[in-house]
């Protein structure tokens, strides 16, 4: 049984809490996967690494139904109904071994009317897998891209 926004977020870092004065406007259960690629490291000649290229996921309410998707770059929220929001990153933290980092984001205003209009916040728990490749990442293998599957709750938030 999934927790609930009020469960999850009292066990959260403090670095991914939304401000007070938001309430949950919408849950989903993001399912799906994430593209890394095997590229040069940023100012590092010579060194490779699985660099993240962006996710696709189904979003799911706690039924199972569909109810949007999550995709990117840029990263994009997407409900049923047409509305969509993107965001900036604000902070992450660590959550468990060979899982992403919980994350917080900084809704952009929506785009057209439906479930995302109004959401300010959205954060990312509940955490399984995501995280890049263990398989080989070197010369040979540059340009390279590779699937993970993960599982993420997605909890949006909302100005009360």
């Amino acid at each position: 049984m999934p927790l609930s926004a009020v469960q999850a977020a009292t066990a959260l870092p403090d670095s991914i809490n939304v401000p007070d004065g938001h309430k949950v406007a919408l849950e989903t259960v993001g399912v799906g996967e994430i593209t890394y690629e095997c590229r040069d490291k940023a100012d590092m000649p010579g060194q490779t690494e699985w660099v993240f290229v962006g996710p696709k996921a189904q979003l799911r309410d706690r039924s199972g139904k569909a109810v949007g998707s999550y995709f990117g770059p840029p990263a994009t929220w997407q409900a049923k109904d047409g509305s969509k929001v993107t965001g900036t990153q604000l902070a992450v933290a660590p959550s468990s071994p060979g899982n992403l980092p919980y994350q917080l984001v900084k809704a952009n205003p929506a785009e057209g009317q439906g479930a995302m209009t109004g959401v300010t916040y959205i954060q990312r728990v509940a955490l399984k897998g995501g995280v890049a490749p263990s398989s080989a990442c070197g010369v040979a293998q540059k340009g390279q891209r590779e699937q993970v599957d993960y599982q993420a709750d997605y909890i949006f938030w909302a100005a009360q």
